[in-house]
This record gives C-alpha cells, sequence and structure tokens, in this order.
C-alpha cells in the first residue's frame, strides 16, 4: 500500500470519529484525569518513603498518607475502568454506523451488484473486517492524544524537582514513536493483504460449502479440499506475519523504555555516590526527588506503550479501511439517481437506444428502443443470457444505463429511486421471506394495510386455499428461509406481497420456475387477474401462459428480435416459433 492511500484510509476512519465525538472526548478526558491521579499517587508514595527512611516520621502520623494512597488506587482504577466503558460505547456506536452505511448501499445497489461477489466476501466485510475497527475506536484514537499528553504532564511535575531527569526523558521520548511508525507501516500492508486472503477464503469456502452435493457428485470434493487446504495455509502464513510485526513493534518500544529508565537510574545512582552535582537546583538530589522520578519514568513510557499495543489496532483499522473504502468509492460512481417526485399512476415506458450496463460499466444488452404503454401487458422470452433479467434491474434502479430511459415522460435516472420504487411490486423465482410471519411478509408491500387489504390480497393469491394448514393461521411462522412453507406457498406469499400494494408496475421474473402443476396454474391464474390493473412486464420460459399478453417481445444476444402478439409471432419463422419447438420436443 502506498503512503498517500494510506494517510486516505487515516482521514478516512477519522472522519468516522465525529459520529462519536462526545465519547472519544470523554475517554480523553477520563485519560487526563487517570493521569493526574497517577501523578498524585506517586507523589504521595515518594514522601511516605521519604519520611519513613529519611526524616524517621512516626507511622502514626502518616495514617492519612496511607489512607490517601489507598483511595488514590481505588480511584484510578474506577478511573480505568470507566475509560474501557466508555472507549467500548464509542468503538460499538462506530461499528454500528459504518455497519449501516455499508448495508444501506448494499440496498441502495440492489441483487444485480451482490451477486457480483460471492456471499462469503460481504459477510467478511460486514462482520470481520468492521469488527476489527473497534480497538481503533475505542482505545487506540484516544490513546494516540494521551500519548503526547499524560507525558507532558509528567514532565511538568518532574522538571521543578530535577530537570537533568527530565531532560533524560525528554530527549528518548520521541525515539519510540519514530521507530514505532516505520514498523507500523508494514504492519498495515500486511493487514490489508491478511484481509484480502481472508475474503477470498471466506467467499471461497462458502460458496464451496452450498455446492458440496454437486461437487461430490462429479468427483471434485477431493480436489476442491485440497484447494481449501492451500488457501488456509496462505492465510496462516500472513497471519503470522502481522503477528511478528506486531511483536516487533512491542520489542522496539520496551527496548527503547528500558534505555531511558536505566539512563535515568544510573544517573541517581551517580547523584547519590557523589560523582554527579547537578540537575537538582543546587539542593542536592533527596531521596524524595528519586523516587517520585523512578516511579514516575515507567509511568512516563506507559502511554507510549499503551499506543504500541493499541498500534497494531490502527495497522488493523487501515487494512480492513481499504474493502470498505474502495466498496464506497464504486459505489458512488453507481448512484446516479435525481431527486424528481413526479406523479405517477397508469406508468408507461419508452426508450431510445437503451443500454444497459454492468456496475463495472461492461455491456449487458442493448441498445434497445420500445414503447410499453400504461396499462399494457408485455412477456419477455428468449434464451438465458439474452438481457431480460438485466431489463427488469434497470428499471428497479439496480444497474446503470446509457441512452434514454422514459417513465411518463420522466428520465428514470432523474427519479428519485425511493419515489420511484413505491410504484414498483416485483416477483422473482427465488423467494425471500425475511419477516416472522405470514402476515407480516404479505405486510411488507404495505406495513399500513389494513385487514380488508390483506384479505383480498391473500384471496387473490390463493394463500387462503393453504392458510387453514397452516397452525395458527396468517400468525404462523414461517421459519428460516421459509422452511415450513413449500415453495408454491412460498410463491403465493410473495405474490400477495406484491398484489396488496396496487403497484403502476408490476415485475415478474419467472415466478413459476420451479412450481409444481398444482402451484404454478394457480399463480398463473393469479397473475393473469392481477395483471390487468397495472402496466406489467414478465420474464417467464413458459411459453403457453402468455398467448394472452399484449405483446411478446423476444430477446437475443441483448437485442429484441422480434415483437408482436403470440400467435402472429408463433406462426412466422424466427425465435419465438424455434423456442415453441424446442419446449414441444421436450415435453
Amino acid at each position: 500500500m502506498n503512503k498517500n492511500r494510506q494517510q486516505v484510509l487515516v482521514r478516512w476512519l477519522k472522519s468516522q470519529s465525529t459520529l462519536v465525538k462526545r465519547w472519544l472526548r470523554l475517554s480523553l478526558l477520563l485519560g487526563m484525569l487517570g493521569g493526574i491521579v497517577l501523578v498524585a499517587q506517586a507523589w504521595v508514595m515518594a514522601h511516605l518513603l521519604q519520611s519513613l527512611i529519611m526524616d524517621q516520621a512516626a507511622r502514626a502520623d502518616l495514617v492519612p498518607w496511607f489512607v490517601a494512597l489507598a483511595g488514590l488506587f481505588v480511584l484510578r482504577a474506577g478511573i480505568s475502568l470507566l475509560r474501557e466503558r466508555v472507549g467500548f460505547i464509542a468503538g460499538s456506536l462506530l461499528r454500528r454506523q459504518i455497519r449501516r452505511q455499508v448495508l444501506d448501499r448494499l440496498e441502495s445497489l440492489g441483487p444485480a451488484w451482490i451477486e457480483g461477489r460471492p456471499a462469503g466476501s460481504w459477510s467478511s466485510l460486514l462482520l470481520e473486517q468492521i469488527e476489527d475497527m473497534q480497538d481503533y475506536y475505542a482505545r487506540y484514537l484516544p490513546q494516540m492524544y494521551l500519548a503526547g499528553m499524560v507525558p507532558l504532564l509528567i514532565l511538568a511535575a518532574i522538571f521543578p524537582i530535577n530537570w537533568a531527569a527530565g531532560l533524560i526523558l525528554f530527549i528518548t521520548a520521541p525515539l519510540i514513536p519514530l521507530f514505532m511508525a516505520l514498523v507500523g507501516m508494514g504492519a498495515a500492508d500486511a493487514n490489508r493483504r491478511n484481509f484480502l486472503a481472508l475474503e477470498r477464503l471466506s467467499g471461497y469456502f462458502l460458496d464451496r460449502l452450498r455446492g458440496l452435493d454437486t461437487l461430490r457428485l462429479f468427483h471434485r470434493a477431493q480436489a476442491e479440499t485440497e484447494h481449501i487446504r492451500h488457501s488456509t495455509e496462505d492465510f496462516r502464513q500472513r497471519t503470522m506475519e502481522v503477528l511478528r510485526l506486531a511483536f516487533l513493534s512491542s520489542g522496539v518500544l520496551e527496548f527503547f523504555a528500558s534505555i531511558s529508565i536505566a539512563v535515568v537510574a544510573v544517573y541517581f545512582g551517580f547523584s547519590y555516590l557523589g560523582e554527579l552535582n547537578f540537575g537538582s537546583y543546587g539542593t542536592g538530589v533527596s531521596l524524595f526527588a528519586g523516587f517520585l522520578v523512578l516511579i514516575l519514568a515507567p509511568e512516563f513510557f506507559q502511554p507510549l506503550r499503551d499506543l504500541g499495543t493499541f498500534y497494531h489496532a490502527k495497522a488493523q483499522a487501515v487494512g480492513a479501511a481499504e474493502s470498505l473504502v474502495t466498496f464506497l468509492e464504486i459505489d458512488a460512481r453507481h448512484q446516479a439517481q435525481g431527486e424528481q417526485e413526479p406523479e405517477l399512476t397508469a406508468i408507461s415506458l419508452s426508450a431510445r437506444q437503451l443500454v444497459i450496463l454492468s456496475p463495472d460499466g461492461s455491456r449487458l444488452a442493448g441498445p434497445l428502443s420500445f414503447d410499453l404503454p400504461a396499462g399494457n401487458r408485455v412477456a419477455l422470452v428468449g434464451p438465458s443470457g439474452a438481457g431480460k433479467s438485466s431489463l427488469l434491474n434497470v428499471l428497479l434502479g439496480f444497474l446503470p444505463y446509457e441512452g434514454q430511459l422514459l417513465v411518463n415522460g420522466h428520465e428514470l435516472r432523474q427519479l428519485k429511486m425511493s419515489h420511484w420504487r413505491r410504484q414498483l411490486s416485483w416477483v422473482g423465482q427465488n423467494i425471500r421471506l425475511p419477516a416472522a410471519s405470514v402476515r407480516q411478509n404479505i405486510m411488507l408491500g404495505q406495513p399500513d394495510a389494513g385487514e380488508p387489504a390483506v384479505a383480498q390480497a391473500i384471496g387473490e393469491a390463493y394463500v387462503d386455499e393453504f392458510l387453514p394448514l397452516l397452525p395458527e393461521g396468517l400468525d404462523s411462522d414461517v421459519g428460516e428461509n421459509a422452511v415450513t412453507l413449500s415453495v408454491g406457498q412460498a410463491q403465493r406469499i410473495a405474490l400477495a406481497r406484491a398484489l396488496i400494494k396496487s403497484p403502476g408496475l408490476l415485475l415478474l421474473d419467472e415466478p413459476t420456475a420451479g412450481l409444481d402443476a398444482h402451484s404454478e396454474r394457480l399463480v398463473m391464474r393469479a397473475l393473469d387477474a392481477a395483471s390487468v390493473r397495472q402496466t406489467t412486464l414478465m420474464v417467464t420460459h413458459q411459453l403457453s401462459d402468455i398467448s394472452d399478453f399484449d405483446q411478446i417481445w423476444v430477446l437475443s444476444n441483448g437485442h429484441i428480435v422480434q415483437r408482436g402478439r403470440y400467435h402472429q409471432l408463433a406462426g412466422q419463422p424466427g425465435l419465438l416459433a424455434d423456442l415453441i419447438a424446442i419446449r414441444s420436443g421436450e415435453l
């Protein structure tokens, strides 16, 4: 990772901290208060030792000082505990906010973009990489300021007692962050490579796990197991590289801190022997001064030690941030949407030289030119990969495009996507029922729908046919991935969810794929009844179900090669007639 890129990532990480500025300031204030208590504690300990050893004071006279010392120990422990708690809250809020940014962006991009990467890589991005930012915000960021402020506080306490000891600490302190920074730059790069390896491994492993039955069927299980073994070994080696750099960073800090403390101890030793007679402002080096400085000397470097400990957290955060920032930067280029919110009732569509693009800018389909009058029903047919689903995705606002695509005379890219999507309903072949119950899943399409609207939707989608078979009717739990329902039942619930909305444009992407004959017949009957109420665009391979549609558009290689009524196209040479013949042969 080059230096400029690393600076960009650090600036992005710091910019996110503005969301929890209050908590970070509180953590910093508690750290400074802990530093003040530390100096007071060292002062009391040095006074007690001076009084007991040199002044021969009575122990009874020192009881208040012992009580004060115990109180300072308890107070310091309480401050440390509270600071840890505040730091955890700050990190937790930041992680939640960053995760929300990623999820919101994924939601706006939609499935066409998400499917371009393995599911495992998304889980790695949302879980491991964001979690690894916790210590950066909770510990490293406040400690970065305390590493400069607390040593200055200790120097302010030492210099009036002995300027020579203070000078030794002042001169040696900058060596530690200097060498740590040199090590840390390598650690950030190693973390970045480690996260990339983890992301690839997560995606690869999850995809192979999902396709395990297919791999076994084609006798590829052993080969894929060996590939995963090599990938995990590569990840192990990268992890060990990060750990080596972390230990090196800690070793550098401890080395220079030990040297500095040793020099201070040698100075006081020779001063007590009478060999060195400077540093104490001409009054002689007292036992109090020696103990105070030697107690505070390790604590002078402790904030730097803590910074060194948490410096690895910074390297982790920078490595994790690269994937996040790259993801957000790429996404920003595809968020070209306007703010128009026109009144849309009966929806008509018109396209001129429409070219549908993938998120990376490559052509998926087009150029396409068509007019779809309001209230018409159009069926999109053609071989796989012809561009049918791409056309639906661009209408949903999930894919960029070039050319002109008008909705009631308004350019689609100028519309506010949230407003436009409220006019749509979509039913696909891979059903998702994310809510807990049947009722909640149906009402996702219209959260404020009343009981009459729900009853109408379940009647139109033939959900009421199997509703009595469910243990609690509409309030029955559908289970994870709709495990308690058959595919046909889940599809009809999804159809009810789409119909309860009374959309202006109904988009259907092979809604009967994978259904049994009974469920397919009911779903198509429901779609036939519902599709006459609005503009409908349906992708299908079931050619027998589209004979009464207003138009048939036949796509091939991203172009509309035929259009017209079913009986007109079926009776003339062309792709539709070929597809019908192929289907007839299969039957």
